[in-house]
């Protein structure tokens, strides 16, 4: 008797494939639509060149803060610009002491200065547990409205993250803008892989050898 081939797909099989199929595509467009927003943010780039006095006394670290594996914080403070305008700077990253009671002290330079950076949205961003109270010189995350409620200072609704060099001896060794678009990529091919991969499964495991009469 001659053998041929059936296709006898199973219910169980069917929803597995159609399960595995929509979660591979769904998490591959979330995937896409990250990628093109990193992109996106890279190509809107504002720069600014500021002119100033830097106000140390409304200074706020922000803790956790990782530069190569090591510990440490990122210091924020106003800039007081001639016009009486006041932007707050992200200057860099400075590292943590030996102990948690041991903050660092960070120079700031006396009188005008001139820095470059580019124009943010916000400060980054960290995960912070819901209810957790921020206040103080030493906080997780601090938004704009924050810091201008706890200093009393109107500030402007931007803040700069500062690349110009200065004699202080904090690290600025910023992210690339639009770094990681590639990565979410990767990630999303993978998931589409594997949504391809759930269809392929199903139709060879349902494919059946089966004699025939003659």
């Amino acid at each position: 008797m001659p053998a041929g081939y059936a296709f006898r797909p199973r219910a169980w099989t069917f929803a597995l494939a159609a399960a595995g199929c929509a979660a591979g595509i769904a998490l591959g467009n979330w995937q896409t639509e990250r990628a093109a927003h990193k992109r996106a943010s890279a190509a809107a780039v504002i720069s600014e060149s500021l002119q100033g006095e830097f106000l140390p006394k409304f200074t706020i670290l922000l803790d956790n803060k990782m530069h190569n594996g090591r510990p440490g914080y990122q210091v924020v403070q106003p800039l007081r610009m001639a016009d009486g305008r006041q932007v707050l700077v992200n200057r860099g990253w400075t590292p943590a002491g030996a102990t948690r009671s041991q903050l660092p002290q960070p120079r700031t330079p006396g009188g005008a200065v001139s820095i470059q950076g580019i124009r943010l949205d916000h400060l980054p961003r960290a995960f912070e547990p819901a209810g957790a109270k921020s206040e103080g010189t030493v906080r997780q995350n601090v938004s704009v409205r924050e810091f201008a409620v706890w200093s009393g200072l109107a500030l402007e609704p931007w803040v700069l993250e500062q690349h110009s060099d200065l004699d202080d001896g904090l690290v600025r060794d910023w992210p690339r803008a639009g770094s990681g678009a590639e990565m979410h990529e990767s990630y999303a091919m993978q998931w589409y892989s594997l949504a391809a991969l759930s269809l392929i499964l199903f139709f060879v495991l349902n494919f059946k050898i089966e004699n025939r009469k003659p």
